[in-house]
């Protein structure tokens, strides 16, 4: 192997830099690394271009207040632009999401795969090939499930409430190798055990002869009439955000796009891009959570933040249900009050247990772009999607009065701020007014939907943008339902199928 060259933000004054490879690829999390280790593997020279910065583990902040500074896009600040404002969660920096998720590791469903091939003509030869990647990344980034020293009380007592309910569920497989249960994944693993593909993928990329650069966010694609040539556009301070210097990244045989659900439908209209599907269909596992009061110490952040998950709800109502450890600042941050009423409450913080639910919503939004710059995100849950959210936070309150919960706070507005064992049917009845509810955006999907019509879509089934060549989109934004499973080993599935196509 030959190594490769990382480029990045210098100074001010530093001179423009003019790269060429075989392959460019936007962006560095599940789709846009897979894409990239897989082009690489076979031959081919890489150009992969992160908006944000690279961090080492080491470098990793230890708060949520840092994690938002060093890897979050404008400190976390995207939020949907509907009847409620709910935050996008997502990140910005080698790696992408990757460094800040759970690292959950979910084949991607049978049915999805059919329901793509009924209402959309595409994915019928994709099962099988996207399953066998699927082993193969499993195995590269020592997919496991969670160990008993690594679960902790927030992992185990969900596990003894599902199974006291009589509901199927099971212990996380994970991307992460010997576990330790430190409780930093949204933070991102300063011990370096959980195999984010800033740590695996990227590096093989450049250790292959690659160029990487980083806090380089791309605002145009190069065309020569219809075909894509490239990339351009110019370095950011990753710590005043300043621009710096213009690049250009010139792509011999094409241009992948792995930005997000949130970014890559930007960048194609913002490159004159045109189609009547660019920006629909995005939609998402929306979620939210309940904390459950327990007499005993739980130590919420002792153990895997993400270990316990039970997927008996996916087909009906549409449901996952999950643990999730917050860190201590968003903990606080959920408890209604200020000032000593708040110091008060949060007095319980090692007695709490948050358990969550995300939806498999059929509601769609569209993703624009803005007009002073950025992402405009418009999204909102049906009634029907709002009582499946409701349904789930019943189910999550029940198991934690199953767990031996003494009382739960539901966090939703208009409820009492503890509820008792007697009281489940107020969340029950709950409001379904989204704004009543703290819930956020994550597993994101859409915005370049895949079909084989260019009406209903923008890609085809290879990740081709309709109406171009040389330009591909292998990330999220190209999957045209939710799937109702985390979706990072789709993402990377299909990511490694499109790029084994390019490869041949």
């Amino acid at each position: 192997m030959t190594a490769g060259e990382h480029l990045t933000f210098e100074s001010l004054e530093q001179r423009a830099i003019d790269v060429s490879a075989d392959f460019v690829v936007v962006g560095s999390g599940a789709g846009g690394a897979a894409a990239a280790v897989t082009l690489a593997r076979a031959g081919h020279s890489v150009a992969i271009v992160e908006a944000g910065p690279w961090r080492a583990p080491q470098d990793y902040p230890v708060t949520a207040y840092g994690t938002m500074r060093d890897l979050f896009p404008d400190w976390g600040g995207m939020v949907t632009q509907s009847r409620a404002l709910w935050p996008v969660v997502q990140a910005s920096c080698v790696g992408g999401t990757t460094v800040i998720n759970s690292a959950i590791v979910v084949r991607t469903p049978g049915d999805c795969f059919e329901r793509w091939q009924r209402e959309y003509g595409v994915g019928e030869d994709l099962r099988d090939r996207v399953w066998a990647h699927q082993d193969r990344i499993e195995r590269e980034l020592s997919a496991t499930e969670v160990p008993p020293d690594a679960r902790g009380l927030l992992n185990t007592l969900a596990k003894d409430a599902a199974d006291a309910l009589g509901w199927d569920s099971h212990y996380m497989v994970r991307y992460v190798k010997d576990c330790e249960g430190a409780g930093q994944c949204l933070q991102g693993c300063k011990r370096g055990r959980k195999q984010s593909t800033n740590i695996t993928y990227v590096p093989e990329v450049l250790e292959r002869g690659g160029t990487v650069l980083s806090s380089a966010p791309v605002d145009q694609i190069l065309f020569s009439g219809t075909r894509a040539l490239g990339v351009t556009g110019r370095l950011r301070d990753p710590v005043t955000r300043k621009q710096g210097a213009r690049f250009s990244v010139h792509a011999r045989r094409g241009v992948l796009l792995a930005a997000s659900a949130t970014q890559t439908p930007v960048l194609l209209a913002r490159s004159g891009v045109r189609g009547p599907a660019l920006g629909t269909r995005f939609c998402a596992h929306p979620g939210t959570g309940v904390f459950g009061v327990y007499d005993d110490p739980v130590d919420q952040n002792i153990g895997a933040t993400q270990g316990w998950a039970s997927m008996a709800f996916r087909d009906e109502p549409g449901l996952k249900l999950e643990t999730l450890a917050i860190p201590p600042e968003m903990v606080a941050g959920r408890l209604p009050g200020g000032g000593r009423e708040l110091v008060k409450r949060f007095h319980e913080y090692r007695h709490l247990a948050m358990w969550v639910t995300a939806v498999r919503a059929e509601s769609h939004g569209t993703v624009k772009p803005g007009l002073f710059g950025g992402t405009v995100v418009r999204y909102g849950l049906d009634e029907a999607d709002m009582r499946k959210l409701r349904e789930g936070l019943g189910k999550v309150t029940r198991m934690h009065f199953a767990a031996g919960a003494r009382e739960v706070i539901s966090g939703i507005y208009g409820l009492p701020y503890k509820i008792g064992p007697d009281e489940i049917r107020l969340v029950d009845e709950g409001p379904l007014d989204p704004r009543a509810y703290v819930a956020i955006l994550s597993h994101l999907f859409g915005g370049c939907p895949m079909s084989s019509d260019p009406r209903r879509g923008v890609v085809d089934g290879h990740g081709l943008v309709h109406g171009t060549s040389g330009l591909y989109v292998v990330d999220a934004s190209a999957i045209p339902t939710t799937i109702g499973v985390n979706p990072q080993h789709t993402i990377m599935g299909l990511a490694s199928v499109w790029a084994e196509d390019l490869a041949s």
